[in-house]
């Protein structure tokens, strides 16, 4: 069989084994927190979207609503989220960083950051911006994609 010369072939794989050795080090790097890669992600968009539901933020994280709960749980004991009542409708729980959760967001942050420079040195801050394009291009196409799929109308409609 002759070689693949179409790079496309290769960018899912590309882009799963770079996120699979992202995590990799990164869990390695934040061991002694005790925090979980998936703990991390949920105080992230958390953060961004404070007041979400356990489904609204599962869905952002691409998770099922029952891990997200169960992640939930260990956030919440841990002291680091809270579950409010929505005013509006008591069947659902609305999510809220804890101040305390700032003592593992910092710490997590300086990994993450420290990570992605170590990860990308060598690298211009030209051909960069271009790589993160085209990946941001990607994105859209399989977010339409994604879209078509499930029947819903393009944003662009």
């Amino acid at each position: 069989m002759p070689p693949r010369t179409d790079p496309r072939e290769s960018l899912g794989y590309q882009v799963v084994d770079i996120s699979r050795l992202f995590g990799r080090v990164f869990d390695r790097r934040v061991a002694h927190l005790d925090l979980t890669r998936a703990q991390w992600r949920t105080l992230k968009r958390l953060a961004c979207t404070e007041g979400a539901t356990q489904v609204e933020l599962a869905d952002q994280l691409d998770m099922e609503p029952i891990a997200v709960g169960r992640v939930i749980d260990r956030l919440q004991k841990a002291g680091f989220v809270e579950r409010r009542a929505d005013p509006n409708d008591r069947r659902v729980w609305r999510l809220y960083l804890l101040p305390q959760s700032e003592q593992v967001t910092g710490p997590v942050e300086e990994v993450a950051h420290a990570l992605r420079k170590e990860a990308t040195a060598g690298i211009s801050a030209a051909d960069l911006a271009t790589a993160l394009a085209v990946l941001d291009r990607v994105r859209e196409n399989l977010l339409q994609l994604d879209r078509e799929g499930r029947g819903e109308p393009s944003p662009k409609s």
